[in-house]
């Protein structure tokens, strides 16, 4: 390979890490009644996991978190055509979270190799009736703690994105009061190890939360990572993304 064709696939590289980045720091205004955090920590320069907020008027807030299967390159164009194709979708059935995975998932089928799949989770609130609806594209379910300590978890998920073209998504619903906080992560969170192969969990997630539960969104996602790495020693072996949303 001559030194031009070096400089030119570094370019490459460097604008498709700008690329991918600008999808997830595109600036998200403030909302009244809610506050909303997410951090996306890639393995690599290029990764395969996705979080987005997409204000949707006159007064809901649609939040997603998305994990492309593999690592690197091929993760990231697959989780790029995710993310194009849901704000796509929310453009036109925005509110609507079947219809919304239905329509990425006949996108990510058609468009990709048989051997290429996301999870998702997609949830839509409205900040008027406190009311969550969501589906799942076969994600971790998110968990939900209430203002009392308790915990439940969103638990609906269906096929992952792409494995068939006629997969459907089932919407679930649940009442968030305030004091309530949605908790949304990605595989490279819960399955960090320690130097003696443990791994981290949804039990070191949970106690994390628990821990800090009075933390604002920025603050706790902080202290989540914070409380990863000091279980992982700062090993990271997948990309990790968590999102927190709470009700004021």
């Amino acid at each position: 390979m001559t030194d031009t064709m070096v400089v030119d696939v570094s370019q490459d590289w460097a604008a498709a890490c700008d690329v991918q980045q600008r999808f997830m720091h595109n600036g998200v205004p403030t909302i009244d009644g809610i506050s909303y955090s997410a951090r996306c920590r890639q393995l690599r320069a290029l990764g395969g996991d996705c979080y987005d907020f997409l204000p949707l008027p006159p007064n809901h807030l649609a939040f997603t978190i998305a994990d492309a299967s593999g690592k690197s390159l091929p993760a990231a164009l697959v989780i790029t055509n995710v993310q194009s194709s849901l704000r796509t979708a929310a453009c036109f059935v925005g509110k609507d979270p079947a219809a919304v995975l239905g329509a990425v998932n006949r996108q990510l089928y058609t468009a990709s190799l048989a051997d290429r799949f996301a999870t998702l989770f997609y949830g839509v609130f409205d900040t008027t009736t406190h009311r969550l609806r969501y589906a799942s594209a076969g994600h971790n379910p998110p968990m939900v703690m209430r203002r009392d300590g308790s915990i439940s978890w969103l638990n609906n998920a269906s096929l992952p994105l792409g494995i068939s073209a006629d997969s459907m998504y089932e919407v679930g619903i649940l009442h968030l009061h305030p004091g309530d906080t949605v908790i949304a992560y990605t595989d490279g969170v819960i399955e960090a190890v320690n130097p003696s192969g443990e791994e981290w969990g949804v039990d070191g997630l949970k106690k994390a939360i628990v821990d800090h539960k009075e933390q604002h969104t920025d603050e706790l996602v902080d202290v989540i990572f914070t409380s990863l790495d000091e279980f992982s020693r700062g090993r990271q072996t997948d990309d990790g993304t968590l999102m927190v949303l709470s009700v004021h």
